[in-house]
């Protein structure tokens, strides 16, 4: 399965009639390794990398995708950043090798897009990916 397939058909996939605005997965040194249309550019992967590293770097500054500024919220240390942004934002799902990257807006909700990238997120960690 190509990681383009992951994105469109994991990621991008139907969860109770909405979807995600964008995904993708890149690796941890900033790399693309797949992207839907619109996922912004560049992601911020140093201060990513950092708050992963050391839970709440990013809380006094905000996590910024592509310009846009979300507040970060609550996550797992070392394994999910999570960010809002109005009635939308980002979830950041941690593995061996990459980042599992959602953005949503409404209807979609946190809860879903936790849900979607959280479970590729720990299948990629399972696959030792």
């Amino acid at each position: 399965m190509s990681w383009q397939s992951y994105v469109d058909d994991h990621l991008m996939c139907d969860v109770e009639g909405n979807h995600l605005t964008s995904a993708a997965i890149l690796g941890q040194d900033g790399s693309v390794w797949a992207q839907s249309e619109k996922f912004p550019q560049p992601a911020e992967i140093e201060g990513i990398k950092k708050d992963f590293e050391e839970p709440g770097h990013l809380a006094p500054t905000g996590l910024f995708l592509g310009g846009e500024k979300y507040m970060v919220v609550q996550g797992e240390g070392g394994a999910v950043i999570r960010g809002k942004k109005g009635p939308g934002g980002v979830t950041i799902k941690k593995t061996n090798q990459a980042f599992v990257f959602g953005i949503y807006d409404e209807p979609m909700t946190g809860g879903q897009c936790n849900l979607v990238v959280e479970r590729l997120g720990d299948y990629l960690i399972e696959s030792e990916l």
